[in-house]
């Protein structure tokens, strides 16, 4: 069991239009992040230059990044005197600076400046962006370059967690790297929206689909769907993204998956996370044996084949847990398979207790 730091952020809200992205010829579709700095040009929270290009691939300054969270945010972005020694009142960036210090959102430094013109960097993004958005979990992620003195690090994996941003296959997250306007359109469209949450998964994820509908059961009868939404205030705490399930009416549970290249956790609002899965995925991993919170499991098989009323799959991976005096007075099995997550639980004797009926 992993605790989580239970930390409150703002609700998103934008209606601003702008000029269809498709018109800038900087911005073909072949280009990583089109579909991102598409979303944003709709939203009006990107603009174009006079030229007609985009930039994508240019350099995000601090005061740029401002402007985008303003407009995202809807903010008033008359010129204004900022607080900033070193932001006057006649620039462009003056009152959208002004207003997300005024939100919370940007800082400056101790000498009172804000170096506007400096590039954002990825750690300051993630500060950033853990502001902006409700980012209650940590991501399992464990990042070689982030240290737990960077004044970025709870960030860093605070926007990791929330799946608006992620680390570089060999292991980094390289904080200290300048941000792209394509990146920031990226984090930003993250957080709006779970379509591009789904491109932080890394290959042969088990995480579900966070734009699909998945229902659970006996076996015979729908007991629980789970649908990936933003229930801002929930609990009595702004809670963000989460997989909502409606258990029974006027019965509701949260939960997030959170997956890192070693493990795969189910984790609850402002509570804990509990280790679901090890990798890499081999036929008699133990796990969970020295955790006083839950009770030892082993992958007991690989490449199982597994039926459910949804369907039948052949790639699961069989999960055992034994009964034990502290934990359970049964034992069970669950099982897990890629894009899927827990698809199928069910008792030693067979007895089925949570199984996937349907996807929509």
């Amino acid at each position: 069991m992993k605790l989580l730091p239970a930390l409150s952020g703002a609700v998103l809200a934008m209606s601003l239009l702008a000029s269809p992205a498709s018109a800038a010829a900087d911005l073909p579709k072949t280009h990583g992040f089109y579909e991102e700095v598409t979303y944003l040009m709709d939203k009006g929270v990107v603009s174009g230059y006079p030229d007609g290009s985009v930039q994508p691939d240019k350099i995000v300054t601090r005061a740029e990044a401002a402007i985008m969270i303003g407009k995202l945010k809807g903010f008033d972005g008359t010129q204004r005197v900022s607080g900033f020694t070193d932001v006057t009142k006649g620039m462009k960036a003056s009152g959208y600076i002004a207003a997300a210090k005024e939100a919370g959102f940007i800082s400056g430094y101790g000498d009172g400046t804000f170096d506007p013109y400096a590039p954002i960097t990825r750690g300051d993004m993630a500060i950033i962006l853990s502001r902006v958005f409700v980012a209650p979990f940590f991501g399992a992620s464990e990042y070689t370059d982030v240290s737990t003195n960077m004044r970025a690090h709870d960030a860093i994996y605070q926007v990791s967690g929330a799946s608006i941003a992620t680390g570089y296959a060999n292991g980094t997250f390289k904080p200290l790297a300048a941000t792209t306007r394509g990146q920031f359109s990226a984090f930003l469209a993250r957080g709006l929206e779970p379509k591009f949450q789904n491109d932080t998964h890394m290959a042969g994820s088990y995480l579900k689909d966070k734009t699909k509908t998945y229902s659970f059961g006996d076996g015979k009868t729908i007991t629980g769907v789970h649908v990936y939404t933003d229930d801002t205030e929930k609990l009595g705490e702004p809670i963000g993204f989460m997989w909502s399930v409606n258990h029974k009416p006027g019965s509701e549970g949260y939960y997030m998956e959170l997956e890192s290249r070693s493990e795969f956790y189910k984790a609850y609002p402002y509570s804990e996370a509990y280790l679901d899965l090890v990798y890499p995925v081999k036929a008699g991993t133990k796990f969970n044996v020295d955790s006083p919170f839950t009770a030892p499991s082993v992958i007991t098989g690989v490449n199982v084949t597994v039926e459910t009323p949804y369907k039948t799959f052949t790639n699961a991976v069989e999960v055992h847990v034994p009964k034990t005096s502290e934990f359970h007075i049964s034992g069970y099995k669950y099982y897990m398979v890629p894009g899927y997550g827990q698809v199928k639980t069910i008792k030693d004797d067979g007895t089925d207790i949570d199984v996937l009926m349907d996807v929509q």
